[in-house]
């Protein structure tokens, strides 16, 4: 599975992006899919993920209410809706796919998307 991962870019405080994770490749309606960010500086870390069926969601708890995955398997691509963004969800953020994850932390994940910078000015 070869993952990519766009939709990044400045906003300001309280505004709003959509990040996509467009897969290829193996089958990717079988995958867990996770939202990962890294600011400098700092260790990645989890944001949300989506079961492979899309029944099952989990979110940090510093960005529930504000952020909503989704995946559409039809077009093999997941969904980072950010609202209400703040500065300090600046940061790289990655997407990535595996079948036997741990929750809430970047583990048992077997691809990895390249990042795509999201950067909120206050």
């Amino acid at each position: 599975v070869q993952l990519q991962a766009s939709g990044g870019g400045l906003v300001q405080a309280g505004g709003s992006l959509r990040l996509s994770c467009a897969a290829s490749g193996r089958t990717f309606s079988s995958y867990v899919v996770g939202w990962f960010r890294q600011a400098p500086g700092k260790e990645r870390e989890f944001v949300a993920l989506i079961s492979w069926s899309g029944g099952s969601t989990y979110y940090q708890d510093s960005v529930k209410g504000r952020f909503t995955i989704s995946k559409d398997n039809t077009k093999s691509t997941v969904y980072l809706q950010m609202n209400s963004l703040k500065p300090e969800d600046t940061a790289v953020y990655y997407c990535a796919a595996g079948k036997y994850v741990v929750p809430y932390a970047p583990v048992g994940y077997e691809y990895w998307g390249q990042g795509t910078q999201v950067t909120v000015s206050s």
